[in-house]
């Protein structure tokens, strides 16, 4: 496998950061954590012309030399995952998704995802390439429920052009931390990657900053230990974790956010779930409205919650 170099500074933020942590972040594209500590195991990271321990603290304007694998040309390849399929014709699927699983193969996680899945089941249009055929708009990994495929170009396209456009219709229930006062809200605040932690989010203005409107509407609010709420949010625009950083920057981050929440709780995961999917059947103009419930892990704490109220 050949291999480039890349040089890496680091800033005054990130000062005595772990260096396996630091690279981590910086690097979020190409290497996952473990990736990271596997690289500086293997002599691949040196500061000056020496290697690290992956334990060392970086200091203010140290350069590290990291040598990068180039990884061969992937194509997603069928397996046989079960799927929870909720409605199919030739033209489209309808799945919900479980929370934990990777929508498209990506660097970590080249097998066990949806279209791993799906292609094993079905074909899916080319419109996405080798690695995202079929996917027409995305969930988090942690994130659970209705997304839809498409199955060929034609499908694709249209279902496309309707996210596009945000004539696609989807609705996510959540469990965030604190008592949200008002009851409905509209946060309109622009999100773009987060100027250090590169595998964050943030919202911010201009470099790379993109619009992100959320409808925020209560549902339940529960005021035992901890105060949640249980809402409802509908996306005009779908920006890359934008229900989740919505909520952290209004200090009511997600029950379970490993990313921008609290830590470790029991959901092990964030509590996010796409409850309903709308939109316009490519090919016959129908109308399609799907709705699921929640899943038991879901159901099972807001209905411990709603005990103890």
């Amino acid at each position: 496998m050949t291999r480039r170099e890349v040089q890496v500074v680091v800033p005054e933020e990130c000062n005595q950061q772990r260096v396996d942590i630091y690279l981590t972040n910086v690097l979020h594209e190409i290497v996952s954590r473990s990736g990271a500590q596997r690289l500086i195991e293997d002599g691949h990271v040196k500061l000056g012309q020496k290697n690290v321990l992956k334990s060392y603290r970086v200091c203010k304007g140290d350069v590290f030399h990291v040598t990068l694998p180039i990884p061969e040309p992937s194509v997603a390849v069928p397996e046989n995952i079960p799927i929870n399929i909720i409605y199919e014709d030739t033209d489209l699927i309808v799945v919900s998704k479980p929370r934990g699983m990777v929508v498209h193969p990506a660097a970590g996680n080249y097998s066990g995802t949806l279209v791993n899945a799906l292609l094993h089941h079905t074909k899916l249009s080319e419109m996405g390439g080798v690695i995202r055929p079929g996917i027409v708009h995305r969930l988090d990994k942690d994130t659970g429920g209705l997304m839809v495929v498409a199955k060929n170009n034609g499908a694709h396209v249209k279902l496309a052009a309707q996210l596009h456009e945000r004539k696609m219709g989807r609705v996510y229930h959540g469990l965030s931390h604190g008592r949200i006062k008002q009851d409905t809200i509209k946060i309109d605040l622009p999100i773009g990657r987060h100027p250090i932690y590169r595998k964050k989010m943030a919202v911010k203005q201009g470099n790379g900053a993109k619009s992100a409107v959320t409808y925020v509407k209560v549902l339940e609010r529960f005021d035992g230990a901890g105060k949640l709420t249980l809402f409802e949010a509908k996306l005009e625009t779908g920006r890359t974790h934008q229900i989740r950083v919505h909520l952290a920057n209004m200090g009511h981050p997600l029950y379970g956010d490993m990313v921008y929440g609290r830590g470790p709780e029991s959901a092990g995961g964030q509590l996010l779930f796409a409850v309903q999917l709308k939109f316009v059947h490519p090919a016959s103009g129908e109308k399609m409205e799907f709705e699921i419930g929640y899943p038991d892990d879901f159901d099972e704490l807001v209905g411990r919650l709603r005990s103890q109220v």
